[in-house]
C-alpha cells in the first residue's frame, strides 16, 4: 500500500506534537512579516494552560532558543505551553525599529506574534490572563516592545540584555551591529515622562494596565551596553508608577543585584556583576515571576 508523503508528513507532526516536541505550525492566522511558528506543547497539558512566548537572540531562530532553554522541560513537568517563534530577516533579528514594528495592529513582526498567542488560546483552550513573554538580545528588545504594543495580551514579562521600547526607534537595520549605534551602546538617554510617552504613543488611546517586567543586564556587555538597563527601568516604573526602593544583593546568586521599585512585584533590575552579553536564562526565576 501507497501512503503519500504529505500523509507521512501529517502523522509525524501528530505524533511529535503528542511526545511534546517542537512543531512548526504554518497557518496561524495573520502574518504580515511572514514570521514561522514554532509550539511546543507537553504531552500532559494543564487545564488553561499558560503560554510563553521565547524570543531569540540576533542570529538566531526559535528551534535555537528553545534548545538553548528549559522552558520546555519545565512545560512537561507544568504543563503550559510554549511558542518559539522565528524571524528570518535583519540577520534574524525583531522588528524593534520601524514605525509599523512599533505600533499596535500595524503590520509589524509583533502583529503576527500576538496572532500566534491568539491560535494558541483558541486551540488549547488557554488561560488569556496568562501569556507571557520573554526573550535575550534582539528578543529581549522586542519584548520591551510585545508589552508596549500589545499590553493588553501578556500579563507578564522578563527578558536579559535588550533595550527599552523605542531606543532603536527610526534606525536603519534592527540589529545592535547595524542599527543606531547610539542605542546599543547605552547613549540613547531620556527622561522617564520622554520614555512614557514614547511608550504611550505606540498604543494611542489605550488606558488599561501595563504587563510587570523582570528585566536583567550585564555590568560587562559590551555589545548592549548597562546603560540600557537604566533606560528600561526608567521606562516602565514610568508606566508603573512605581519609584526605586532598594538593592538586594546576591539575589538571585552571587554577583547578581535585584534593583527593586515600589514593592518589587510590578518592576524589577537585575544588575549581573561581570557577565557580558548575555546573561544566561534564568528559567526557575521567570517562572517564579509569571506565577507559574
Amino acid at each position: 500500500m501507497h501512503i503519500s508523503t504529505s500523509v507521512l508528513g501529517g502523522i509525524a507532526a501528530i505524533c511529535a506534537t503528542a511526545n511534546g516536541a517542537l512543531t512548526r505550525v504554518n497557518d496561524f492566522g495573520t502574518n504580515p512579516t511572514n514570521l514561522q511558528m514554532n509550539i511546543y506543547v507537553p504531552s500532559k497539558v494543564a487545564a488553561k494552560p499558560a503560554i510563553i512566548l521565547g524570543l531569540h537572540y540576533c542570529g538566531g531562530s526559535g528551534e535555537a532558543y528553545s534548545s538553548s532553554t528549559k522552558y520546555n522541560s519545565l512545560a512537561d513537568q507544568k504543563g503550559f505551553i510554549n511558542i518559539f517563534p522565528s524571524t528570518k530577516k535583519d540577520n534574524n533579528c525583531w522588528e524593534v525599529n520601524t514605525v509599523k514594528g512599533l505600533s499596535h495592529d500595524a503590520g509589524g513582526d509583533n502583529q503576527g506574534l500576538v496572532a500566534m498567542i491568539n491560535y494558541t488560546i483558541k486551540k488549547y483552550n488557554a488561560d488569556p490572563t496568562k501569556v507571557f513573554v520573554t526573550g535575550s538580545s534582539s528578543g529581549c528588545m522586542m519584548t520591551n516592545v510585545m508589552i508596549a504594543t500589545y499590553p493588553e495580551v501578556f500579563a507578564a514579562a522578563t527578558c536579559y540584555s535588550g533595550v527599552a521600547a523605542g531606543c532603536l526607534a527610526g534606525s536603519p537595520g534592527a540589529s545592535p551591529s547595524s542599527a543606531n549605534p547610539d542605542c546599543a551602546n547605552g547613549k540613547v538617554i531620556k527622561t522617564q515622562a520622554q520614555w512614557v510617552d514614547q511608550v504611550k504613543a505606540m498604543y494611542p488611546g489605550y488606558s488599561g494596565s501595563y504587563p510587570r517586567i523582570m528585566t536583567y543586564h550585564g555590568t560587562a556587555d559590551n555589545v548592549v551596553f548597562i546603560p540600557n538597563l537604566g533606560e528600561q527601568l526608567k521606562e516602565w516604573s514610568g508606566i508603573h508608577g512605581v519609584s526605586f526602593t532598594k538593592n538586594v544583593t546576591n539575589t538571585p546568586q552571587s554577583g547578581y543585584t535585584e534593583l527593586v521599585y515600589g514593592d518589587g512585584t510590578k518592576v524589577l533590575g537585575v544588575s549581573a556583576a561581570g557577565v557580558g552579553h548575555t546573561v544566561p536564562v534564568h528559567e526557575s526565576e521567570d517562572l517564579k515571576w509569571f506565577g507559574l
